[in-house]
């Protein structure tokens, strides 16, 4: 069984996903979600065979292959079951050819469990439709396209935004949480606990697949391969950049490795910003889109300015008032980019963030000019041990970073 490991996570994102969804159709998801986002991992995959040979050959001796390696390049035939697998076309999380590959060999799949795994998934699902229900019928979407809605106080402007982010993330914890349990009831994605597969990448380490029925019965397995919603982390993590990671976490590795790795930047915040460039077209055409995705890179330099310049300065008991602080004002910042988002034309979405005086990127703008202003730095890779001297364990940390 393969995988491999990922760069950075980028992103934030929408909803349920059809496969074949082109870009300039608004399909209601942020990612790349279709056919050609799978060909793209798999033309990857291809040439990372090629390399492994051709490195072989040059050596004149046989290595581990690394994990993850394709045995051998697909035919056709194999290319088009990859990209219509009725798994990927009826719930959609990103997936490698590799993870693709491991369901069918499986060698001893009714020892994989399914039902268990998904009734864990699945629990809060319904508690998630119903708050999204009440949420968008007590705080309706359409209500903001209302001149009456600007007749409003400042707060009540305000303050609407964070209901209709909300029911945004309550709707799409439904769609994901379902998504997974589609593939966790076929046992597509299964890896054992020891592979420590991640989202969209599946496993970073070796495991030899189970020799008999016993074997494999004894190993425990997990479905983080195609995990893609992290509920808790996604509304109680602190700060921006990780609020994205545990968002369409198969696509943020999909965007890490094929788009944000190739972007023609150094700067992390260049990076980024090309990533939600792209992301956005992803999405379609509607301008809210591209205004929202492009808020994000000024609100991580800001972060990045002010956590490296201030954070560092305070006690402990500073530090975490501080860190409840950026977690209030990350969510803000989520809740206003979401409405750029939902509303999609840029006259409505302009129209709303006008209506609160455009309050993030003045935020953004004066936390960076503050950060800069006290010698604060961009975002950056932690450094706790260089690669050579890292632990495994210090190593995927260093990979993750």
């Amino acid at each position: 069984m393969g995988g491999s490991s990922s760069g950075p996570g980028v992103h934030l994102v929408h909803l349920w996903p059809p496969h074949f969804t082109l870009p300039g159709h608004s399909s209601g998801d942020l990612g790349p979600h279709s056919g050609s986002a799978l060909l793209v991992s798999l033309a990857s995959e291809v040439q990372d065979l090629h390399l492994a040979q051709r490195k072989e050959m040059a050596s004149g001796f046989s290595k581990e292959p690394p994990v993850g390696l394709l045995p051998e390049v697909p035919s056709l035939m194999e290319t088009l079951s990859y990209s219509y697998c009725y798994v990927g076309i009826m719930t959609g999380p990103f997936f490698r050819y590799r993870t693709y590959l491991d369901w069918l060999e499986q060698p001893f799949p009714e020892a994989v469990p399914s039902l268990r795994p998904l009734l864990r998934r699945a629990w809060p699902a319904p508690l998630f439709g119903l708050l999204f229900l009440l949420s968008s019928h007590l705080f309706p979407l359409e209500a903001v396209r209302e001149d009456a809605f600007y007749a409003r106080p400042l707060p009540a402007r305000l303050f609407y935004m964070i209901p209709v982010f909300f029911a945004f993330r309550m709707r799409f914890y439904v769609a994901w949480i379902a998504a997974e349990c589609g593939c966790i009831a076929a046992g597509f994605g299964a890896y054992p606990v020891a592979a420590k597969a991640r989202a969209g990448g599946g496993p970073t380490l070796q495991c030899p697949p189970p020799s008999s029925p016993e074997e494999a019965t004894s190993l425990e397995y997990d479905y983080e391969t195609i995990r893609n919603i992290d509920c808790y982390n996604t509304d109680f993590c602190v700060r921006v950049r990780d609020g994205m990671r545990y968002w369409n976490m198969t696509v943020q590795w999909w965007l890490a490795q094929y788009i944000y790795k190739s972007a023609p930047a150094r700067s992390y915040v260049l990076r980024s910003a090309w990533t939600m460039l792209l992301s956005a077209y992803w999405h379609g055409l509607h301008p809210g889109y591209y205004l929202s995705f492009l808020t994000i890179p000024l609100c991580l330099a800001a972060e990045g300015s002010l956590e490296s310049a201030v954070r560092p300065r305070l006690g402990p008991s500073g530090q975490q008032a501080w860190d409840w602080v950026h977690w209030l004002l990350k969510m803000r910042a989520y809740d206003y980019m979401c409405m750029g988002f939902v509303l999609l034309s840029m006259a409505d979405t302009l129209r709303y963030w006008a209506s609160v005086y455009f309050c993030i990127h003045v935020l953004a703008l004066a936390g960076l000019g503050l950060g800069l202003a006290l010698g604060g730095g961009g975002p950056r890779r932690r450094k706790v041990a260089t690669p050579a001297q890292a632990s495994p364990p210090a190593q995927e940390k260093l990979r993750e970073e």
